[in-house]
């Protein structure tokens, strides 16, 4: 077996200790000593993110046990990060034990799903975590046999001495190994020798799931427990004033109506002020039903919210960051009202991002200038599995259980509203069904916390959908106005994009195409807004891609280009003469994925009928195109076959990563052609799949092809990466089926309009 030395200091893995019934537990630092350089914009994350820690158990019987701080939500981490610990251990995979950890900051740190970063982040930690136990188990044997370290090899959970044919399982060592001092200096093994990462592993809970075991909190259940459910505002911008609970009182099941103050919905905006507080009407009962019933009967009178400046932390800033001053408007917002302020925002000069060259001389002189403005609306995330959780307050400590993909951003708040020491108050993880961003807020915790807390009971919080679409937390509305430049030869002498939302924008200065261009500005605006918006699978890029990559669609049609061919140019240009001292994307790797998802797909090779589209882009570290086969039937747009080509480095899980990009192709297809929540006063106009279009199974693909580039760099991001160009391959297929372009969200309405 090929090995590679890595170096691991004893503070760094901390310790090695006997477990009480014998065997080994290594408890380790993930990433102090293991940090991979990280660019914020690339990463659409910070670097603290790499704070974590872990344990290893190893017991007398062989098995290995993995802890996973990650919360889970479908993105099989449960499965990908111990098949990185296997691969280095040199255990059998059939002996490795998976268990979900709760949220435990004296073990762990930073214990969040979101980013695509679980695999990229765990790696090399992970496989130094495995190759130092093995080396210590081989110390052990060495020690015990009498002989050579160098002389004793592993495999499969065995330890071997060919001289001698001395043979000994992990579990034999493993309390021999414990009292053994930790080795600063390992050896991992050559990426090239892999034997189970890069192959396929079905999810470890997948038994579980299919046999519908209690593995979502939604399931959950203890005696004596009741249900709770909250009455939001029926519109943002509105809060509680008054409430007449007479009906309600007196209905079958009810154990109490009450009016608590919690987080309010600025929530997301001020992620941790405990000072904002919001009235919300409460209902306790003894089922679901019952509770729902009573709600419905309540009269409530509600009132017009003013305006506010608060102090703000983002969500993915450290706890300690410095905060800025942030608006809440007043008003009840609409649709139409955010659509004229953005189109007039856009037409004012935006915060210049980066500026390379002089492109307004550029522009001033151009032959000719292709300009094109493209919006998206508010989406909702949707998960399958409703806002829960479930709540057991004491008078001297809490715990909780529920999906929460930063539970970390939550025990400080629950702690503080509950008048607890942190240390009183428990966080457990539950598998999420579904997150997207959803689950990285973690209100409905405090929620159901605060309310055990009144009854004095444990309870069991659960929004309806109807609470979840309309008093949710949504991915933000959009738009972005694209410019290019051209001289009287078709070339292209300047490119300029300036994008914003409400309340958030989008630009990201040093992606593609930036450096491809002499002449390049790239600025941002944002509208503030009393509607929470939050992480929306890929958050920006989700909206900015689709933007991007149908403008240069069209770009290329206007030079007489083949898109990918243009594309590909442009890559080269700044691989060979880049301008401006920052992009963030590697040119080779983009145009490699660009090259195999053209050579997969047969491009240029359409069969009749069939109209195709092509859209590439980079985000979370990854880089990933796709080719979209589109019919028309009736009229109507159906996705036939999407071609994906992904290079997000070594692949851990082929199956999970396969699984990955198809679930984001499909829910991409569905938002681009069918996602849109709008509003009117402040209210959202669609409160269940009845009117809020999710993609359908027959509206699926009836095939898509996923292909990895084959290298041997680090894992990247996987969950979101294969999200955002999907918009732009749907668009552009829809050009060459209608012959028309498509510039706003969503693609089925326009297409309508234009019909």
């Amino acid at each position: 077996m090929a090995l590679k030395e890595t170096k691991l200091n004893r503070r760094s893995f901390l310790k090695a200790g006997l477990l009480a019934g014998g065997g080994m537990i290594l408890h380790f630092s993930w990433l102090t000593s293991c940090k991979s350089p990280i660019d914020k914009h690339a990463l659409e994350a910070p670097e603290d993110w790499f704070e974590l820690n872990s344990y290893i158990k190893i017991g007398e019987n062989g098995a290995v046990t993995l802890y996973n701080p990650n919360p889970e939500f479908g993105q099989n981490v449960k499965t990908s990060l111990p098949m990185i610990l296997a691969e280095e251990l040199d255990v059998a995979w059939e002996n490795v034990i998976v268990e979900q950890a709760d949220f435990y900051p004296e073990r762990y740190e930073r214990q969040m799903t979101g980013g695509s970063q679980s695999v990229r982040q765990a790696w090399k930690p992970l496989r130094t975590a495995g190759a130092t136990a093995r080396q210590m188990l081989v110390l052990a044997a060495s020690k015990q046999w009498n002989v050579p370290a160098a002389e004793i090899t592993t495999a499969s959970g065995q330890l071997l001495h060919k001289a001698s044919g001395k043979q000994a399982g992990y579990g034999e060592f493993a309390s021999v190994a414990a009292t053994i001092p930790v080795p600063e200096n390992v050896k991992l093994k050559v990426t090239g020798n892999f034997k189970l990462i890069g192959s396929s592993k079905k999810n470890v809970d997948l038994r579980n799931i299919l046999t519908g075991k209690p593995l979502f909190s939604i399931d959950h259940k203890v005696d004596g427990m009741l249900y709770a459910m909250i009455v939001h505002p029926p519109a943002f911008g509105m809060r509680f004033k008054s409430m007449d609970d007479t009906v309600a009182k007196g209905m079958p099941g009810i154990r109490s109506i009450f009016v608590i103050e919690s987080l309010g919905p600025d929530i997301i905006q001020n992620f941790f002020d405990t000072t904002s507080f919001t009235k919300f009407a409460v209902v306790v009962g003894d089922s679901t039903w019952q509770v729902m019933q009573a709600k419905k009967s309540l009269k409530i009178e509600w009132e017009e919210e003013p305006e506010r400046i608060f102090q703000m932390r983002t969500a993915w800033n450290r706890l300690d960051s410095e905060p800025v001053e942030a608006r809440y408007p007043s008003g009840l917002e609409s649709t139409e009202g955010h659509r004229a302020a953005m189109a007039a925002a856009g037409k004012k000069a935006g915060n210049v991002l980066r500026r390379d060259g002089n492109p307004e001389k550029a522009f001033s002189s151009a032959a000719k200038v292709l300009e094109r403005t493209y919006t998206a609306p508010f989406l909702a995330h949707n998960p399958m599995e409703p806002v829960n959780c479930f709540a057991d307050v004491k008078a001297d400590r809490a715990e909780v259980f529920g999906p929460a993909q930063s539970p970390e951003f939550t025990r400080d708040t629950i702690a503080n509203r509950l008048g607890l020491p942190v240390e009183k108050v428990t966080v457990r993880l539950s598998r999420m069904g579904g997150g997207f961003g959803r689950r990285g807020y973690g209100h409905h915790l405090i929620e159901a916390a605060v309310i055990s807390q009144h009854v004095k009971a444990p309870v069991k919080l659960v929004y309806t959908r109807e609470d979840e679409m309309t008093a949710g937390i949504y991915r933000p509305t959009y738009s972005a106005t694209y410019r290019a430049a051209l001289d009287e030869n078709n070339n292209i002498t300047a490119f300029h994009v300036k994008g914003g939302g409400i309340p958030e924008a989008p630009v990201s200065p040093n992606r593609f195409p930036a450096g491809a261009f002499d002449n390049y500005l790239a600025e941002n605006w944002k509208i503030p807004s009393n509607i929470t918006v939050g992480a929306f699978r890929a958050p920006g890029s989700n909206f900015i891609a689709a933007a991007e990559q149908s403008f240069l669609d069209e770009l290329a049609a206007e030079i007489g280009k083949d898109p990918i061919e243009f594309r590909l140019e442009l890559l080269e240009r700044s691989r060979t003469n880049p301008v401006g001292e920052k992009n963030d994307y590697d040119p080779v790797r983009y145009a490699g994925v660009l090259q195999l998802v053209r050579d997969k797909a047969n491009w240029g090779n359409t069969q009749q009928g069939v109209y195709r589209g092509v859209s590439a882009y980079f985000c979370h570290n990854s880089y990933v195109a796709e080719i979209v086969d589109l019919v028309m039937k009736d009229n109507m747009p159906k996705v036939k076959k999407v071609i994906a080509a992904i290079d997000c480095g070594i692949v851990v899980n082929k199956d999970a990563a396969i699984n990955m990009a198809e679930g984001a192709i499909v829910d991409g297809i569905g938002n681009a052609l069918y996602g849109e929540l709008p509003f009117k006063d402040g209210a959202p106009q669609k409160n269940n799949f009845t009117t809020y279009r999710m993609i359908r199974m027959n509206d699926a693909p009836e095939a898509i092809d996923v292909h990895f580039v084959q290298n041997r760099e680090d894992p990247t991001g996987m969950g979101e990466p294969p999200f955002p160009p999907i918009f732009g391959a749907v668009a552009n297929a829809l050009y060459k089926a209608t012959g028309k372009r498509f510039y706003n969200q969503p693609y089925l309405k326009e297409l309508q309009i234009k019909a």
